[in-house]
């Protein structure tokens, strides 16, 4: 990218790309309905606000709008902006497009400067406050150009990507929404479908909550309105997931009204693998199944400085930690580590913290 980047939206991913970009020196503008986003965005120095009445002629306009609106907006840099590839970032695309192409005020040529595109990457928070320079770092960016799209307004979009250091995959706007539907929509519900249950829950029975109650409802405090206009513009391929989870949970219920009937424990055991089987399918490091590595659990003092000289320790023996997730213990004040190195360093690894005063519980 040589600049200026225009972007209009300055929320949590639209000040991410300022930031990004800002870092790699390109000039950025900023532009938002909102004044006070637009000047939060430009304090934390993702770029500087759009003056009024300015002419500019950026190489790139990114509209971080928004979904309900995104295609408004788009429609609306495409013609303030004829020289200038546009690119979106909403999180579903086919909406998108089809309401561009049925857009009277825009010609072949306008969508010939326009790709559609989706960052995988985002936090729970919302707004420019929360903004990272690097939160695009190594996660997945989708490009979804139509046949329409100019290659030199592919290249403009994948360079936008590639300085930010994402992994750049293509699909079509069907494949892409589809996929979303199962790998992002579909979490986001089930995991606010179970924390809503501990809305009445006694303060005594969350107390007992482990790590896995905290990784099953992290994304459960996510932004509303996003996500009403997300699930809204997505619905049809949700739904027909859904469908297939409401069949299992159909079976399960089932199952559990006659836990001792026969075949009853069979079935339960069929649910929980059939898990383990997707499961096992998620990338891990480098894309890597999960179960390439071997995991331990060491017990970690919660005072300053234990997280530090384990990690240090770990890198002092020669060993590459492949992994590393913490969890708290309530009410006590020690955590657990769990890390994951390369199955042949695992007993070396266990052998070397034991030796230096490390409780390696698993």
């Amino acid at each position: 990218m040589s600049g200026p980047v225009l972007v209009i939206g300055t929320g949590l991913l639209g000040a991410s790309i300022g930031l990004g970009l800002r870092a790699r020196g390109i000039d950025v503008l900023l532009s938002d309905p909102s004044p006070s986003a637009q000047a939060v965005a430009q304090d934390i120095g993702a770029g500087r606000v759009l003056p009024a009445g300015e002419h500019v002629k950026p190489q790139l306009v990114v509209v971080a709008a928004p979904p309900d609106v995104t295609a408004a907006v788009v429609s609306r840099a495409l013609r303030d902006y004829p020289d200038a590839v546009v690119v979106d970032i909403a999180s579903v695309k086919t909406a998108v497009f089809e309401a561009l192409a049925n857009d009277p005020d825009l010609t072949e040529a306008d969508l010939g400067r326009y790709v559609g595109t989706h960052p995988m990457a985002g936090r729970e928070k919302s707004g420019p406050v929360a903004a990272r320079g690097e939160i695009f770092t190594s996660m997945p960016w989708v490009l979804c150009p139509s046949e329409l799209s100019l290659p030199g307004a592919v290249k403009t979009a994948q360079a936008l990507a590639i300085d930010l250091g994402a992994v750049v995959s293509r699909m079509s706007a069907d494949e892409h929404d589809t996929s979303v539907a199962l790998i992002s929509h579909l979490p986001q519900v089930m995991s606010s479908l179970l924390a809503s249950r501990l809305q009445d829950t006694p303060a005594h029975a969350l107390s007992l909550s482990g790590q896995g109650l905290r990784d099953v409802t992290r994304i459960a405090a996510s932004d509303p309105a996003l996500w009403v206009q997300i699930l809204g513009a997505n619905a049809a391929r949700l739904v027909d997931i859904l469908y297939g989870v409401r069949e299992d949970l159909e079976r399960l219920i089932k199952t559990l009204e006659q836990p001792e009937a026969d075949g009853a424990r069979l079935d339960m055991a069929q649910l929980i693998s059939e898990g383990n089987a997707g499961q096992a399918r998620i990338p891990g490091k480098h894309g890597a199944p999960p179960q390439a590595f071997a995991w331990m659990t060491v017990l970690v003092d919660d005072t300053p400085g234990q997280i530090a000289r384990l990690l240090t320790e770990i890198g002092e023996v020669g060993i590459n930690l492949e992994d590393l997730r913490l969890e708290h213990s309530a009410g006590q004040p020690v955590g657990l580590a769990e890390i994951a190195v390369l199955p042949s360093k695992r007993h070396e690894l266990i052998d070397y913290l034991t030796s230096h005063g490390w409780k390696v519980v698993q």
